[in-house]
């Protein structure tokens, strides 16, 4: 190699070192955007104030898409204040949890005592077996309150 091949070749390798490496830092997670009602109000008036052909660089200046300005407008026609506050995300709640938790709970509470009853049933056959078996005379219940009913 020549000098001033080597000369070259090492002004390379010095303009590679110089060159700054990426970040390895992991960035945090995006998170997505909400905007006040104030806000909204805010670029709805300044969009309806703009003249023709001023939408566009309102928008790219505050970042929005067109869809968003179309949203807002929807919504202050319609006059629904809670429109213009920002939404929480995720499903919906259930307006009848509590009442399907509660129905829940009764049947098991239900199944539970059936089965006791049936328990309670099967004694009482046993315990008229083995009074029928020793001769022991039962006292019988002309009328039941509960199977009139």
């Amino acid at each position: 190699m020549s000098p001033e091949e080597k000369q070259k070749k090492s002004s390379d390798d010095l303009q590679a070192e110089s060159k700054p490496h990426p970040d390895p830092e992991v960035v945090a997670k995006g998170r997505r955007r909400t905007f006040t009602t104030a806000y909204k109000a805010r670029i709805v008036a300044l969009a309806d104030a703009c003249e023709t052909g001023e939408i566009g660089a309102l928008l790219r200046r505050e970042g929005l898409y067109y869809g968003s300005l179309q949203r807002w407008r929807r919504q202050r026609d319609e006059g629904t204040l809670e429109g213009l506050a920002p939404k929480k995300r995720g499903p919906a709640p259930h307006p009848d949890k509590d009442l399907k938790k509660r129905l829940v709970q009764l049947e098991k509470e239900n199944q539970r005592l059936a089965k006791r009853l049936s328990k309670a049933e099967l004694i009482i056959d046993v315990q008229k077996k083995v009074a029928s078996l020793l001769g022991i005379p039962l006292a019988t219940v002309d009328s039941d309150p509960d199977e009139e009913k």
